[in-house]
C-alpha cells in the first residue's frame, strides 16, 4: 500500500500484511497449523518467519489478494472453518492496514488428529 499525504508516503510490505493474516489465521478455531512446503518450510526456519508459514500475499497501492494454505482439526466441517477463516483475515488486515483485500484463498492441505484420536485410529487398523 503506498499513500500520499502532505507529510509524505506510507507504504505497507508484503511481510508486514502477511504477518497479519497468518496471526489472524492461527487465532481462527479449527485451523490447527498452517502449513507449507518443504521448500517454504526450510525458508522460514532460515529466516526466522514462521508466522508468514502458509501466507502468500501481493499487496498493491490499494488492494490485498491473500493465498492461505492451512490444516484443520478433525472433526470439524471444513467449509466452516473456511468461511470464518477468510473473513477473519480479512478483517484483521483491512483493519490493521486499511487496504481493500479483494479475496482470500484457502487451500486445505491436511486434517490434523488429537493424540488419542490418533490412538485410536491406529487400534481399529
Amino acid at each position: 500500500m503506498t499513500e500520499d499525504l502532505q507529510t509524505g508516503i506510507i507504504r505497507i510490505s508484503d511481510d508486514v500484511v502477511a504477518t497479519i493474516a497468518g496471526l489472524a489465521a492461527l487465532e481462527t478455531p479449527g485451523i490447527a497449523a498452517m502449513s507449507g512446503g518443504i521448500s517454504e518450510g526450510l525458508a522460514k526456519r532460515i529466516s526466522g518467519k514462521n508466522v508468514q508459514k502458509g501466507v502468500s500475499v501481493e499487496v498493491g497501492q490499494l488492494e490485498a489478494a491473500i493465498d492461505l494454505r492451512i490444516i484443520v482439526q478433525y472433526g470439524i466441517p471444513i467449509h466452516e472453518v473456511c468461511r470464518v477463516l477468510q473473513d477473519n483475515v480479512r478483517e484483521a488486515v483491512e483493519n490493521m492496514t486499511g487496504l481493500n483485500v479483494v479475496e482470500v484463498n484457502v487451500k486445505v492441505d491436511g486434517v490434523a488428529f488429537k493424540d488419542d484420536e490418533l490412538d485410536e485410529l491406529n487400534r481399529v487398523k
